[in-house]
């Protein structure tokens, strides 16, 4: 079976746009959603509240990191694989997921389970860096082999 990368691309932009809906839903529900685990775990109002924090100011690297990653697919949709703007790309979402492991580092003070999402953060950033450290030696082969011909 061969793999078909134009639907791939599409599964991907199908991933993130799920993903972003699925982050709208939360930031529009996230009082009631965190009021909801808040009284089913007996939290106090002040951890309340830092879970709430946690979850808009999260939120925000979100938002950046999903613009992101749908302009990355974007530009390997119209074939632009191995320029500069997606090495760029990749480095803001790593440092979207660095942002957000810590944001949710210091969320885990308020509620202890934002400590996986914390590593699971970190984890990824620096997956993308690997990517992103890939990808710009793949630039500078490129540059070098357009050179010699």
């Amino acid at each position: 079976m061969q793999n078909d990368p134009g639907k791939s691309i599409l599964f991907s932009q199908i991933g993130v746009a799920v993903f972003a809906g699925l982050l709208l839903a939360l930031d529009l529900g996230g009082y009631w959603a965190v009021g909801w685990l808040a009284r089913l775990r007996g939290i106090g109002v002040s951890s309340g509240l830092g879970m709430l924090g946690t979850v808009y100011v999260g939120s925000v690297f979100a938002w950046l990191l999903l613009f992101r990653m749908w302009r990355l697919l974007g530009n390997l949709r119209r074939a632009q694989v191995f320029v500069p703007e997606n090495v760029e790309l990749l480095r803001h979402v790593s440092w979207c997921c660095v942002a957000g492991a810590l944001v949710a580092l210091g969320g885990s003070l308020f509620y202890l389970p934002f400590l996986f999402v914390a590593l699971a953060a970190g984890f990824m950033a620096l997956i993308v860096r690997v990517v992103k450290n890939v990808f710009q030696q793949a630039i500078a082969m490129k540059s070098e082999l357009d050179l010699t011909i």
